[in-house]
């Protein structure tokens, strides 16, 4: 169970974290092709930056929503039920993302990567709370300690998988991972 709320929880979230910041060149690259694309000319650099800038703290942004929002969504629905809703967030975030390419859209970036904050900071909140909540007394600081050693191995993953054009095409099998991990949570307290 470490594993599978791991991988599919605390690590997808230090991937989304960090993911945006090495791909800067090619996500930069787009928004000049589609800027070129849609008017007709090329994009100065400070409206660029602007831009670049802006698609990145969305996360922030998002995540501090999420913070403020997960004590009163754990409160109201219980915490199984506010990670599965946000399961929901993060494949909307997900695909997102993953379409603005195809939809030649950089704003999809910008709302894929702040509906990926607000489920980072659900996320992150109500994660710990039901691991160690599910978790047997003698396991729980182990349980606990383990979210945060995912969350660094995903931001260590970003990084490595960030060197390459295809960060997209492996955030799919994030997403696929959080839907199985989403189904396990499901079927394993029913």
């Amino acid at each position: 169970m470490i594993m599978v709320l791991g991988i599919g929880g605390t690590h997808l979230s230090g991937f989304q974290m960090s993911v945006i910041n090495y791909t800067s060149p090619y996500i930069q690259k787009f928004i000049n092709e589609t800027w070129l694309e849609r008017y007709g000319s090329v994009l100065q650099q400070e409206t660029l930056t602007l831009l670049w800038s802006l698609i990145v703290s969305m996360y922030c942004v998002g995540g501090m929503i999420g913070c403020l929002c997960s004590g009163l969504l754990t409160a109201k629905y219980g915490k199984k039920k506010c990670l599965l809703f946000n399961d929901v967030v993060l494949i909307i975030a997900t695909l997102h993302t993953g379409f603005s390419r195809r939809a030649k859209s950089f704003e999809m970036i910008l709302i894929g990567r702040f509906l990926e904050g607000i489920g980072a900071g659900i996320h992150l909140n109500a994660h710990v709370q039901y691991a160690g909540e599910i978790s047997p007394k003698r396991l729980r600081g182990f349980v606990n300690v383990s979210c945060s050693v995912f969350l660094a191995l995903g931001k260590a993953v970003a990084r490595i998988l960030g060197l390459r054009y295809l960060c997209y095409s492996f955030s799919s099998c994030f997403l696929f991972i959080c839907l199985l991990y989403a189904r396990e949570v499901l079927f394993s307290q029913s």
